[in-house]
């Protein structure tokens, strides 16, 4: 079955826009919100009661929570560790993990019951305020990307720094690394091996949100800010090397490079969708003024003239394109749902004091007359490194035993009719 997709939005819809979500160091948007089901409706006559009653209870439990979560999800969220601990979070990720092997029954071995139940979720970065489908597979992708979005909000928690404390401390910066991991995992697997199980129409007319080159730029991100992150420590660690530092730096813009690339020419949705465009904009434009800088004082440690030459062109470069991410960071948290700008920490509170004083010490003044697209053509080219991180290898739960009574039933019942067999999954 295809796809159906509200146009406008409906009278009680449930989308809404916080006005403003505070600081932010991680981007995460808004949580989509699934709508309220009954299974019985649709699969009364083909389960029993007690596994019909309880996929209703475990989906209703998730709409209740998110509902309550999400619009407060973004608003608060330094506030909301504080005085919870990171518990919402906790209990909403262990309910998706309860829901999940049970859903999973619905498609277990090509299960007809897959097409048979319509599923609907709020949007938050697609224009359409809601996507309905009669697919159980969209269901998982939903699930999965709402466990993502909950990984990357756990990770924004531990790197927003606590009240009255000038930076993030090294333990919960390397925590952050994890979960980085895990919501990258998270998000690689659906695109890998959940949206190729949808029908060619369903991937068609799936939101924005969902969309595969969405799910793959937030994969990015993550990875990108792992090394941000790695970067910042090397930062601070006297044994770091200037050589260490710059492949970082090197490997960050190729990070954010990829995830712009996959977003860039997607139609996002006003608010949300235009918010994440506008960060990876600006963490790209961040990533590339701190490979320039490095890379610039490396090629000022050789004796020749030549490159004293490109290092000179190299910090300049990078004194560019650190003006233009502020720049950016201004247009992305002047973009509704309003954000504030998180105190620089780490590696940008870095950069933004050593880029102007180094350029002012090893560049010559006539040289700053020059206009910024002249500095960026002159600038050498960035050394091309591997990337060295790949996301945590994510597999779906089995589904749940209770399945096992199921099919046992559904066997006898029609053991005199040939079944085909279906492995998707």
């Amino acid at each position: 079955m295809g796809c159906v997709a509200s146009t406008a939005k409906e009278p009680g819809g449930s989308r809404r826009l916080p006005s403003n979500i505070g600081e932010i160091f991680v981007f995460v948007p808004g949580l989509r919100i699934p709508k309220p089901l009954d299974f019985s409706e649709s699969l009364g006559d083909q389960l029993s009661k007690d596994l019909v009653e309880r996929l209703t209870a475990l989906r209703t439990r998730i709409v209740v929570m998110v509902g309550q979560e999400a619009p407060s999800f973004a608003r608060s969220r330094k506030k909301s560790a504080t005085q919870h601990g990171g518990s919402t979070l906790a209990d909403l990720q262990q309910a998706l993990e309860d829901y999940l092997p049970v859903l999973l029954g619905l498609v277990k071995d090509g299960n007809q019951l897959q097409q048979m139940v319509q599923f609907v979720w709020v949007n938050q970065e697609d224009d359409l305020e809601e996507t309905s489908m009669f697919s159980a597979w969209y269901e998982v992708l939903s699930i999965i990307h709402l466990m993502a979005l909950l990984s990357l909000s756990k990770a924004n928690l531990l790197l927003l720094p606590k009240m009255h404390q000038a930076k993030v401390s090294d333990e919960s910066r390397r925590a952050s690394v994890d979960v980085f991991l895990k919501a990258a995992g998270y998000l690689d697997f659906a695109v890998q091996h959940v949206i190729p199980q949808l029908s060619p129409e369903n991937r068609r007319n799936l939101p924005v949100d969902l969309a595969a080159g969405v799910l793959r730029a937030l994969c990015l991100q993550a990875l990108g800010q792992i090394v941000d992150v790695q970067l910042g420590l090397a930062i601070d660690s006297t044994k770091a090397t200037l050589a260490v530092k710059r492949r970082l730096a090197c490997e960050m813009v190729k990070y954010w490079q990829q995830a712009l690339d996959n977003i860039s020419n997607l139609h996002m949705g006003n608010g949300w969708g235009e918010k994440h465009q506008l960060f990876i904009k600006w963490r790209y434009l961040e990533a590339k003024a701190a490979a320039y800088y490095y890379h610039g004082l490396i090629l000022d440690e050789t004796s020749t003239k030549q490159n004293h030459k490109m290092a000179a062109a190299a910090l300049q470069a990078a004194g560019e394109y650190l003006e233009q991410s502020k720049k950016a960071s201004e247009a992305f948290h002047a973009t509704r749902p309003l954000s504030k700008n998180l105190p620089a920490w780490g590696t940008m509170k870095y950069l933004y004091e050593k880029i102007p004083k180094d350029i002012f010490n090893k560049v010559q003044v006539n040289r700053d007359l020059r206009s910024h697209e002249s500095i960026i053509e002159s600038a050498p080219t960035l050394p091309d490194f591997d990337l060295a991180l790949k996301p945590d290898e994510y597999h779906l739960p089995a589904a749940d035993p209770c399945w096992n009574k199921e099919n046992l039933k559904s066997t006898q019942q029609t053991s005199d009719t040939p079944t085909e067999v279906d492995d998707q999954y």
